[in-house]
């Protein structure tokens, strides 16, 4: 409003009572200014306004879904750092969705949010809407599925490192020919697991093999396709790596219809919470992530830039592995 205020020549306060088309200003004037406003991206501050009328103060937050463990726990960890520093949260859901996501955006904008936190939606591949925040400064933090680091902060697991591990543990353990289902190929979460794996079997001199390897989409469906399409090989893995719980279970549930015994026929291992692992016979041997955690360094990282930090930022939440039933040969084959 300073900067208006000074290219037209008025006040301050004139500025602001031609936005709110106060009957004190000339309607030329009001026009004139809110033209301006529009061609400086101009906003209303919801810091002074929130201190001027009490209003809460407010962020914004877009997950694919709510349904899963672990997006709710996550939600969690936003959730609650961001009370613990006077803030209220407006959760929104892109269902996997592109044009959802980019409505959402436009609804938090329009709702003056101070900054928005999202993970991407499998189907997001133009990021114009993400770089239109940056345009009218808007703070924004990225985690599990993300893009443009050098742009947007983030928050991600340590999903090559990861993957690595599990494949590793795989051939520990004597599996020979090792599978990867995952989703979309252009997501970067996807390209950091797949990569992990690749690396495994490159460090143990294994073969790689393209029709080992399935990327569909993020889908219980689309992983029982994929199992399906693997069993269905001359030559058959011996072992899956699941990118994702419900592609795990997905898994689970092909390789027990075609009356394969896990994990001596095909052993798996998927990335899923401690809780829903469990849930399962075979108990799954599973990549756990710290989701409040993550969660939790997402809000601080958003509410850093609110404050006026403008340094991007990546923050890699380590993930632990853990070994069940399923992944652990009782004979080699």
């Amino acid at each position: 409003m300073k900067d208006m205020a000074k290219k037209l020549g008025v006040s301050i306060p004139t500025i602001s009572r031609a936005l709110k088309n106060s009957p004190e200003i000339s309607d030329e004037l009001c026009e004139k200014v809110k033209r301006l406003a529009k061609d400086m991206n101009y906003r209303p501050n919801p810091f002074a306004m929130s201190l001027r009328k009490n209003a809460p103060r407010t962020i914004g937050l877009i997950v694919p879904d709510i349904v899963t463990h672990f997006f709710s726990s996550i939600v969690k960890g936003i959730e609650e750092t961001a009370v613990a520093n006077g803030y209220f949260v407006i959760i929104t859901t892109s269902s996997e969705n592109s044009e959802h996501e980019k409505r959402n955006i436009e609804n938090l904008v329009n709702m003056r949010v101070e900054g928005i936190i999202a993970c991407l939606s499998q189907d997001t591949t133009d990021y114009s809407h993400f770089l239109a925040l940056k345009d009218i400064n808007m703070p924004v933090v990225l985690f599990d599925r993300t893009c443009m680091p050098d742009k947007f902060s983030t928050v991600i697991a340590d999903g090559e490192k990861s993957a690595q591990m599990a494949t590793q543990h795989f051939i520990d353990n004597g599996s020979h020919r090792i599978a990867f289902i995952g989703g979309p190929n252009h997501l970067d979460i996807v390209r950091r697991r797949k990569h992990g794996y690749l690396e495994a079997l490159r460090a143990n001199k294994i073969p790689i093999e393209k029709e080992l390897v399935v990327c569909r989409k993020i889908d219980y469906q689309e992983g029982k396709i994929a199992t399906q399409q693997l069993l269905s090989l001359p030559n058959p893995p011996d072992a899956i790596l699941a990118m994702n719980d419900t592609l795990a279970f997905a898994a689970i549930d092909v390789i027990k219809s075609h009356h394969l015994n896990i994990p001596n026929d095909v052993a798996i291992i998927g990335y899923t919470d401690e809780e829903h692992a469990n849930y399962v016979e075979p108990k799954l041997s599973a990549v756990c992530h710290q989701t409040y955690q993550m969660g939790q360094s997402a809000c601080e990282l958003l509410l850093s830039q609110i404050k006026g930090d403008t340094k991007v930022r990546q923050i890699i939440v380590p993930t632990q592995l853990q070994i069940r039933e399923s992944s652990k040969k009782t004979h080699n084959l």
